[in-house]
């Protein structure tokens, strides 16, 4: 099958696509009819060798260039991927599964914000002057060299993007492997950026699993290791980097809570709730899966739900009107569907949905469970799938106890029209990433990312620059120096 924007080759390395047939096959499947779409080669380790060899290569002058005419380059791709953004956001939906109706919104757009953002940025990354006296330090803001990313099969595009666009403005070169199970947008971002001036080797994508991404961790050439994935993968991934005293970031997994006050618009709490949970059939690592209603709305929150989920529309994720998609594999919604067996055998409560649906691909209905308790599987483990635990809760100090109590913070939200109580809650929450009235808003201009087991550092906004160069000082005697002897 082919398709509008389809990659030539495997890999783009050095400013152009490659091909080793030698890697192992990996077939790219369309979720929404488990069809074979497109095959890739893992890559080699003469492939690997020749990406990291074409990135240390690159870098060097890349470096040396100045941050306005960096920048441009980045600044000029941003408008390419706009330009593109119907067949980027066509080629996403191929490779995910979501629907066209949230790709053209969302992930190539929201990959263009960063390019333009980080684009913006590149010119402003000076050191300072620091006065000591007749002495004085000045620093430099230098690039660590070569950074690695490793995606996630849920925002290939947007990934590849929030990765390599702080990573090259700050004059990094980069080698991003993107999931095996969605490897076909980053190489379209690779393209772009070439074609948009970028120099030849300095954004690179390999294919591959655990292994290549191993390879790449553990490479003495590699400085930095971003990772967004899940928390087994993060913890082998930070071992490996330390045993090499590599720079780290990881945006990993999630159980996060999202807290529903009496007095909260429901409507507008519904509408939170869905997007925490539903919006790409709930495949999103922030996502609000433990929602805490209070008792005295309980029963009104679950009807408007229940209603407004029965409006969404299943069906194909190519039809513009489609609203909701299947899982992004058999895989995952083998997994999803075994939480929801789980679930029910626990004693939750099933409200809606439950069970996988009866056509192609690997669709399953959106899930309610209420009257979930805080220890049930379902309340304590990340599922990555369109299922909702609802608890009850009556205490202010309480609920923000149990909300806190798991081992990840990500995120949190809270719905309510008492602002002090939302800013009270918002500074209680144990979690990197807050939000009041509203859930998994993700601009580029604000920082991402977790605490606890949920991540180390953060995507985007000025605190990205942090976490893709280092400071140099510079002491200045203006003076005669003094020694002992």
């Amino acid at each position: 099958m082919t398709y509008p924007t389809q990659p030539t080759a495997s890999h783009f390395i050095g400013g152009a696509y490659v091909e080793d047939t030698a890697g192992t096959p990996i077939d790219v499947v369309y979720p929404a009819t488990g069809e074979v779409i497109a095959t890739v080669h893992a890559a080699t380790p003469a492939i690997i060798d020749k990406a990291v060899t074409s990135a240390r290569t690159a870098q060097t002058a890349w470096a040396a260039m100045t941050g306005t005419e960096r920048g441009r380059i980045l600044r000029r791709a941003a408008d390419m991927m706009r330009a593109r953004n119907h067949a980027l956001s066509v080629l996403e939906t191929y490779d995910t599964g979501k629907p066209y109706q949230e790709t053209s919104v969302v992930d190539a757009t929201s990959g263009a914000d960063a390019l333009e953002y980080f684009g913006g940025m590149a010119a402003t990354l000076t050191g300072e002057h620091i006065q000591l006296g007749e002495d004085w330090v000045y620093t430099r803001r230098e690039p660590l060299g070569l950074c690695v990313g490793i995606g996630a099969w849920n925002y290939p595009t947007q990934i590849a993007c929030w990765k390599g666009a702080p990573a090259l403005a700050c004059g990094n070169a980069t080698i991003f492997k993107p999931s095996e199970t969605t490897p076909l947008c980053a190489l379209k971002v690779a393209e772009i950026l070439h074609e948009a001036g970028l120099p030849a080797g300095l954004y690179n994508v390999v294919q591959g699993m655990g292994e290549v991404g191993g390879a790449l961790v553990s490479d003495p050439r590699v400085d930095k290791v971003s990772l967004t994935g899940s928390v087994p993968t993060g913890r082998k991934v930070y071992a490996a980097a330390a045993d090499g005293i590599k720079h780290v970031t990881m945006e990993l997994g999630g159980k996060s809570p999202l807290i529903v006050f009496e007095d909260a618009d429901i409507e507008n709490a519904v509408s939170g709730a869905i997007l925490g949970n539903f919006y790409s059939s709930g495949q999103v690592c922030s996502n609000g899966t433990r929602v805490f209603v209070h008792r005295d709305i309980k029963d009104a929150f679950l009807q408007r739900l229940s209603e407004r989920l029965a409006n969404a529309r299943i069906g194909d994720p190519m039809d513009p009107d489609t609203s909701f998609g299947p899982m992004v594999s058999e895989r995952q919604k083998d997994i999803v569907l075994g939480y929801i067996a789980t679930g029910k055998s626990e004693g939750a409560r099933l409200v809606t949905g439950g069970a996988q649906m009866e056509r192609d691909g690997y669709y399953i209905q959106p899930t309610v469970f209420a009257d979930v308790t805080d220890e049930m599987t379902i309340a304590r483990e990340e599922i990555f799938g369109p299922v909702m635990a609802v608890l009850d809760f009556d205490d202010e100090a309480d609920v923000l106890r149990r909300a806190n109590d798991t081992e990840f913070g990500l995120a949190a939200g809270v719905f309510t029209r008492d602002l002090a109580r939302a800013h009270r809650i918002a500074a209680g929450f144990e979690a990197g990433t807050c939000y009041i009235n509203t859930y998994n808003d993700a601009p580029v201009e604000a920082p991402f990312g977790g605490s606890k087991a949920s991540g180390i550092g953060r995507e985007n906004s000025k605190a990205a620059i942090e976490h893709y160069s280092q400071l140099k000082s510079v002491y200045v005697r203006m003076g005669d120096l003094e020694a002992p002897f």
